[in-house]
């Protein structure tokens, strides 16, 4: 067995005292967080809105048999463009030129027997003058006359419908624009009953975007101080169409269950790039802020109604909160309204780290692109 040891008194005492500072130590203090941070700045904003919307033609014309006949053939090139009054189609003629002609050779009897009337007329007035005919007679011969002249009248208007009709047999296009397909083939009985459809015809240049907008949006767009007429379209895939367009109207009414208002704008679409049915977006220039403050989206909080929070860097720099409210949105940051200054320090990096009332140490925010070295 190891002899057990005994320690004089006077050495415990001498220990004590150096255990008791260890336990009372401080705890280290972590150093200041570093942020970055953006200063908060004033400028001249344009605000827009990005509404929905489609694109329709600015006129389709349905080229409609107007006469009864066979069809003969077709004149043009489906897809292609056509000009008004070119010859598309060319229904059997034959039937439509005999009834012409038998409308105007009753139009040449009408006449004979006009002529003839008069001829009654003049004798039997002689005739009544020495009372050798009737009045009787001689008032059927002046009504032979009226009647003659109505049937003038009669054969004129019949004969101004068959060359009409004639002139149908030959179908042109009433515009210019693109033609689809045929509808009917050569030999098909068409006009029978009722105007068959033929073809139709699309002006694609210039064209429509129909959208909607809210009546509110719509009285901030009339009190505009801008180009209000302009108009910039953004496609499907998020290009913006190369021709800015203009707008042209509104509706007089708002729809009672949307709060809606329809718009119409018009392009150029030279290369007929814009399809009527196709999806776009028309971004309208709602009006010009002067002196707006702005700040960055990402530096934003942001809450119900418009309001939001950030962190500022006061001027013992000090991590503070401060709630803000924002506005429209402006490429990638928010209009504040209300509760920050210019100049203001916004923390835009290191929200983990600062807590509010914490001292940070501030450095100014660099974006990454700005950051990267020149390669070159």
């Amino acid at each position: 067995m190891r002899p057990i040891l005994f320690l004089p008194l006077s050495v415990i005492w001498l220990c004590l005292p150096s255990c008791g500072k260890k336990a009372n130590a401080k705890p280290m203090e972590m150093p200041p967080a570093a942020v970055t941070f953006v200063p908060a700045v004033t400028e001249t904003v344009t605000i827009t809105r990005d509404l929905p919307g489609r694109i329709d033609a600015q006129r389709v014309a349905e080229i409609r048999a107007r006469v009864t006949g066979i069809l003969l053939k077709r004149v043009f090139e489906e897809g292609a463009e056509v000009k008004a009054g070119d010859v598309l189609f060319q229904i059997d003629p034959a039937p439509l030129q005999a009834a012409h002609d038998s409308a105007a050779a009753n139009l040449a009897r009408a006449e004979a027997n006009a002529q003839q009337a008069d001829n009654h007329v003049a004798r039997f007035r002689e005739l009544v003058a020495v009372n050798a005919v009737s009045k009787q007679d001689a008032d059927n011969a002046e009504s032979a006359v009226t009647i003659a002249a109505a049937e003038i009248l009669a054969a004129k208007a019949s004969l101004a419908t068959a060359k009409l009709n004639l002139g149908y047999a030959t179908v042109t296009a009433p515009i210019a624009g693109r033609i689809g397909k045929a509808q009917v083939t050569e030999g098909a009985l068409v006009g029978q009953g009722d105007a068959t459809r033929l073809a139709v015809i699309t002006q694609l240049d210039p064209i429509y975007f129909d959208f909607t907008q809210s009546s509110a949006d719509l009285i901030l767009l009339k009190n505009a101080k801008s180009d209000q007429s302009k108009v910039t379209l953004l496609l499907e895939n998020g290009q913006a169409y190369e021709h800015p367009g203009r707008l042209l109207f509104s509706e007089v009414s708002v729809d009672q269950t949307t709060g809606m208002v329809s718009l119409r704008a018009e392009f150029p679409n030279p290369q007929h790039d814009l399809l009527p049915g196709m999806f776009a977006r028309a971004r309208v220039i709602q009006g010009v802020r002067e002196n707006a403050i702005t700040i960055p989206q990402r530096a934003v909080t942001r809450g119900a109604g418009g309001a939001g929070s950030i962190l500022i860097v006061d001027d013992t720099n000090h991590a503070q909160v401060r709630m803000v409210q924002t506005g429209e949105l402006f490429g990638d940051k928010w209009i504040v309204t209300s509760g920050l200054s210019a100049g203001e320090r916004v923390i835009m990096e290191g929200h983990m780290k600062a807590k509010p009332g914490a001292l940070v140490v501030p450095e100014p925010f660099v974006p990454a692109q700005a950051s990267r070295p020149n390669k070159n």
